[in-house]
């Protein structure tokens, strides 16, 4: 930008705080000599947040005390002035019921602690799960200049000669664990061997979906969602956020002049491409809100019918992790091969259009990074259904299941609680068949509490131990991003405020069609007014707290599970804060 449509000091949003001759600034200023600076290190030089969900109950994060060092270098080099604030981690491992139900509560506290402080530009360290589109989401709705610095992925996970992926060899050798075919050492060594260093998992899941997605919408550096965390290509990117964020404070580079409609719709494409995760639905929404895109589940649906997945990376693929992917080229060479359906001239974090930072991208390995010609799997990773099970919408991953569940039609077997679905499963004398449709029920955003997930349904013992792997399987849940199968997930409205999901009976026939993007129970019309009418709402699940304001104001799963207060259209923003 040139100098003379630069920001001056004077102009910077911190000089309200430490500029003016009074006792406020006086004070503001000696609080900060309290903590051992001096004038020369914070006047007249943009003040950067280095917002940091690091938690030692988060192993994805476990890096990040040092990266912000790293963050804070680069800013010192830019001649910026950083402090570092903590924000909520909401770790996917020990965080319960789930870290759905602490998203809100991460953009929340990201939206005001931005504004409540001196800070003329931020950078947020997030990827665990639910970190990106909390962070994301706040600093949307603060506005001032903010780059994305990503986890990264951990190192692919290693046991007796095999390969290892996050969550997908989890639950596959569950499956045979519970089918008795691995034994105590083997689980063990399995349980030390998938999960090798700092980092999210290195499968295409919940984390390096949404890192991706954030880095497709201009919010990251270029490349900056696919180094591996233990890299040291990682540490210099990390300083590299930091230099870059001082230059964008001087430009006055805001995410509203990112995150456009054309910038969501790049995303969106990059993230059916990548075989992402199904939560990335959920977020999406929730993040394009923030920005005033009005995207709904039809838009993704169309994309999803049109996008070929290209990433050959667990679970929708087959063969490689996130490490491979880095190696083959990363995202940006993922971009390179999508670029004729990307709008190349969105904006991103560098100031540069993503066309002119896509050049120079090569795939180095087209096993793994596919061309258009030869993709993993012809249409994109999501579908969206509706129909009388789900008349506000339901998603389902076609890549990760079995094709022959594609058009299915089977009796349900229903549950009404986790609990009461896992005593069913682990049951060796359960009366069900591999054309069954196992349901589970008030597990949604409201029913859960806070859409936790459920929704990769356990296949009942008595399958496991006749070879079966898949069966349909239907919730108003969630389900991790590295699961796979055929399940459908996040079903609205919820059963839990009285969706169709509740009128299903065990015994009832439910119809998958996929091709034609239909999900219905053959039950007709009279029948199921008088279940309606017989229906009577669950009692509530929380009576105070945040789980009481969550419950009243969180919207369905269609609508991206954000507050209905702190969606862009139900108020003006609130204003800079009086200093007095």
């Amino acid at each position: 930008m040139p100098d003379d449509k630069r920001r001056t000091p004077e102009s910077l949003r911190s000089a309200r705080w430490f500029a003016p001759d009074d006792l406020r600034s006086f004070g503001h200023r000696s609080r900060l000599m309290q903590l051992g600076y001096s004038e020369e290190d914070f006047r007249d030089r943009p003040v950067i947040g280095v917002l940091n969900t690091w938690s030692e109950l988060n192993s994805c994060h476990a890096h990040f005390r040092e990266r912000a060092h790293d963050v804070k270098r680069g800013v010192a080099q830019a001649g910026g002035f950083a402090v570092e604030l903590p924000a909520l981690s909401v770790d996917e491992s020990f965080t319960k019921p789930t870290s759905m139900l602490y998203r809100n509560m991460l953009a929340m506290e990201t939206e005001e602690t931005i504004r409540s402080h001196p800070l003329d530009g931020v950078v947020l360290m997030g990827g665990c799960d639910k970190t990106t589109p909390g962070l994301v989401m706040g600093a949307l709705s603060a506005g001032v200049p903010m780059i994305f610095l990503p986890a990264g992925p951990m190192l692919r996970g290693n046991y007796a000669g095999k390969t290892l992926g996050s969550g997908s060899d989890a639950w596959k050798f569950w499956d045979e664990r519970r089918a008795g075919k691995i034994s105590d050492a083997e689980w063990t060594g399995i349980q030390g061997g998938i999960a090798r260093s700092a980092g999210v998992c290195m499968t295409m899941g919940t984390a390096s979906t949404m890192t991706a997605i954030a880095e497709a919408l201009g919010l990251s550096l270029p490349g900056a969602s696919s180094i591996p965390a233990v890299d040291s290509d990682h540490q210099r990117m990390s300083a590299a956020c930091g230099r870059r964020i001082v230059e964008m404070v001087w430009d006055d580079l805001t995410p509203d002049k990112i995150v456009s409609a054309a910038a969501v719709r790049n995303a969106a494409i990059v993230a059916m491409a990548t075989g992402c995760s199904t939560n990335a639905v959920v977020h999406l929404i929730a993040m394009a809100r923030r920005a005033g895109v009005p995207l709904t589940l039809d838009d993704l649906d169309a994309l999803g019918r049109t996008t070929p997945l290209i990433a050959n990376i667990r679970p929708a693929g087959k063969d490689y992790l996130m490490e491979d992917f880095y190696y083959a080229g990363g995202l940006r060479a993922l971009m390179a091969q999508l670029s004729e359906r990307l709008d190349l001239a969105t904006l991103t974090v560098t100031g540069k259009s993503v066309g002119e930072t896509l050049k120079g991208a090569q795939v180095w390995n087209d096993d793994v990074i596919r061309p258009l010609s030869n993709p993993v799997y012809a249409e994109g990773s999501l579908a969206v259904l509706r129909g009388n099970l789900c008349p506000d919408g339901a998603v389902i991953k076609p890549a990760a299941c079995d094709p022959r569940f594609h058009l299915h039609e089977g009796p349900a077997l229903v549950f009404d609680s986790y609990p009461e679905m896992k005593a069913a499963i682990d049951d060796e004398d359960l009366e069900v068949t591999p054309d069954h449709v196992l349901v589970l029920r008030n597990a949604g955003p409201q029913g859960g509490p806070g859409f936790p997930e459920w929704g990769m349904l356990p296949i009942p013992k008595a399958l496991i131990k006749q070879g079966h792997r898949d069966m349909l399987r239907i919730s108003d849940a969630r389900m991790s991003g590295t699961s796979y199968g055929a399940c459908v997930l996040h079903v609205a409205p919820e059963s839990y405020i009285g969706g169709p999901l509740a009128l299903l009976s065990t015994g009832d026939i439910v119809r998958l069609d996929l091709p034609n993007r239909r999900l219905d129970m053959l039950v007709d019309d009279d029948e199921l007014a008088r279940r309606r009418a017989a229906w009577r709402h669950p009692a509530p699940h929380f009576e105070r707290g945040w789980g009481w304001m969550f419950s009243r104001h969180v919207t369905q799963a269609d609508k991206g599970c954000d507050f209905d207060f702190l969606e862009r259209d139900f108020g003006a923003p609130a204003g800079e804060p009086d200093i007095f």
